[in-house]
């Protein structure tokens, strides 16, 4: 990575660790509240117990990192030798995160630019990887920030989920709460759109959704040079098939990424996720 800039995301990037040690980038942890437990996502929760703590019903609820968080954390990474840092993070419609980073730049000890990318998971996993190559070319704070921003509006997210109930507990449902009334009879597909998540489709059977699910996928990529990410919560084998099938069906592919997500965002969607990104090189 530039010696000057350094790339700061946070953990509902759901970056591979490989990637994260690649480009030296850093992963700000957000925090889930299991009952009376705080625990960071990413080291103290993995997504099968809170898989399984969804399952039993317990009470499941997510947190911003705070502004000392990300104080400490742009103080660490000033100190190892960087000169400007980019700041990336998940949509602001649905953490405080972004606020939190904004908040702990204007004390930090060398510039930082924050960005709230409208995204989440891989979507925002990809405009961290752009910033940092972008970085490790030599490309300044600017450059690396124009590089996320044009991977942000490049890029779109796609995803099934069982039940809407878990988007419905935790408020983060946006337009689609229009579906609640007959979310029993179809299962949904959901887009992000403007940092919120939409409906984008109807369908009635789960097996049905999938299958559009990769359809919409393999439409969004078509001959372009892509990378692609397919994410899922306690669903490892519909990830392993729908992944296969995009392989083969996208002809510009570069990378696959295949991952579960991890708790915060798992606390939302609840088991049985699946999702896919795409996101033009």
């Amino acid at each position: 990575m530039s010696r000057h800039v350094a790339i700061v995301t946070d953990s509902t990037a759901y970056l591979p660790r490989a990637a994260i040690e690649r480009h030296h980038i850093t992963a700000v942890p957000l925090t889930v509240v299991l009952g009376d437990q705080a625990l960071e996502e990413g080291t103290e929760i993995s997504a099968r117990s809170l898989a399984q703590a969804l399952q039993k019903r317990r009470p499941v609820t997510t947190s911003r990192p705070s502004p000392t968080v990300f104080a400490e954390t742009y103080r660490a990474v000033a100190a190892a030798g960087a000169t400007g840092i980019v700041s990336l993070h998940l949509s602001s419609e649905f953490s405080g995160t972004y606020d939190a980073a904004v908040l702990a730049a204007k004390d930090a000890p060398v510039p930082v630019h924050v960005v709230d990318t409208g995204m989440v998971a891989m979507a925002l996993g990809f405009c961290a990887l752009a910033a940092a190559e972008t970085a490790e070319a030599g490309g300044d704070v600017d450059e690396a920030v124009a590089a996320a921003e044009k991977r942000a509006a490049g890029t779109s997210a796609y995803f099934y989920v069982d039940t809407l109930d878990y988007l419905r507990r935790g408020g983060r449902i946006g337009a689609a709460q229009a579906l609640l009334g007959s979310a029993l009879a179809v299962k949904p597909i959901l887009q992000l759109a403007d940092g919120r998540i939409e409906l984008l489709e109807k369908v009635r059977t789960a097996s049905k959704a999938i299958a559009r699910l990769e359809e919409i996928a393999a439409e969004r990529a078509g001959e372009s040079q892509v990378d692609i990410a397919v994410h899922h919560l306690a669903a490892a084998e519909r990830a392993d098939a729908l992944a296969q099938r995009l392989r083969e069906r996208v002809p510009g592919l570069n990378e696959l990424h295949v991952s579960e997500v991890g708790a915060v965002i798992g606390a939302h969607t609840g088991p049985g996720l699946l999702g896919a990104v795409v996101s033009p090189r």
